[in-house]
C-alpha cells in the first residue's frame, strides 16, 4: 500500500488537464467500479494507489484522480465552486479547513 501524498483541503492541479481543485476526500486505493475506471481513466494509472476526490475551480464538477495525475496548485488562490461552504470552514490563504462553518 501507499501513502497519501495530498491531504483534505489542498488545492492541486491536475497534471494532464491543467484544472485546479481541492482534495475533499482521500481513498487508500481506487474503489469506483471497473466500468468506470475503463471509461474514464483513459492514461490507466494504478489503482492501488491513492485517489482523490477534487471540487473543480470555476464550476460545479467533482473529480476522481489518482495520485500520479495530481500535483501541487501554485497559484494558492481560492477555488470557486458551489459545494466549497458545504465541505469546508475556511481558507487560511494556503489550503482548506475541513468542517462547517461557525
Amino acid at each position: 500500500m501507499k501513502y497519501a501524498k495530498w491531504n483534505v483541503g489542498q488545492l492541486v492541479q491536475h497534471r494532464l488537464f491543467g484544472y485546479r481543485g481541492v482534495i475533499y476526500d482521500v481513498d487508500a486505493e481506487f474503489l469506483l467500479t471497473d466500468e468506470w475506471y475503463e471509461r474514464m481513466a483513459k492514461s490507466r494509472p494504478p489503482k492501488d494507489e491513492p485517489w482523490y476526490r477534487v471540487l473543480v475551480d470555476g464550476s460545479d464538477v467533482e473529480t476522481y484522480v489518482a495520485q500520479c495525475n495530481l500535483e501541487p496548485d501554485e497559484l494558492h488562490e481560492p477555488i470557486e465552486h458551489p459545494d466549497i461552504a458545504r465541505v469546508f470552514r475556511s481558507f487560511n490563504g494556503d489550503r482548506y479547513v475541513a468542517g462547517q462553518p461557525n
